[in-house]
């Protein structure tokens, strides 16, 4: 179990517990997963060694082997053929979901620039998180990299147990994730 789990088993579900007024630390609720996505269809029709490239870089983010979406179908509107290359997507749970958090809120959103919080518009009906970025030159795994000749965005969304807007609200705050006050 990692320090971050072990923080979210001895404080913050008691502190949900007591919060939400739950008996039951079971019924509390929790992360399932977090999915971190990107579209790599415009990059990879331009020049298709970025998509080695995205894929290694996904991979660093995320800390496991990421998976290519492809297209369903073909769109000629797009000038997309079946089976193409249009995403990359990595499904973190257990360990590598806490750990991926709480990296989020430690290193990575304080490294964004003009950074105030998130949107409370960003949950959606189903009570889960989406947080859209539009470079992942914040995450220090690519610092290594001296110049990225391409920048792709990423979309991490967190996927809750939560029954009502306001559970996820708390859980995502006692996360660490902070949120704008006026929405």
């Amino acid at each position: 179990m990692s320090h971050s789990e072990k923080i979210f088993k001895k404080e913050i579900v008691p502190a949900l517990q007591k919060d939400l007024k739950i008996a039951n630390p079971q019924a509390v609720p929790c992360l399932q997963k977090i999915v971190l996505n990107t579209g790599v269809g415009k990059i990879v029709s331009q020049e298709s060694k970025f998509l080695e490239r995205i894929v290694g870089d996904m991979a660093l983010i995320g800390g496991q082997k990421p998976i290519i979406v492809k297209a369903r179908q073909a769109i000629s509107g797009f000038k997309l053929r079946e089976g193409a290359p249009v995403g990359v997507k990595i499904t973190l749970r257990g360990k590598r979901m806490y750990d991926f958090t709480e990296r989020l809120v430690k290193v990575i959103l304080p490294r964004m620039r003009n950074f105030q919080g998130l949107s409370l518009k960003s949950i959606d009906q189903n009570h889960n998180l989406t947080i859209g970025l539009k470079d992942v030159t914040a995450f220090p795994e690519l610092s290594h990299q001296k110049k990225i000749e391409y920048n792709f965005g990423l979309e991490i969304t967190f996927v809750t147990k939560a029954k009502t807007g306001n559970e996820a609200l708390l859980l995502l705050k006692k996360l660490g994730l902070i949120f704008k006050e006026n929405n």
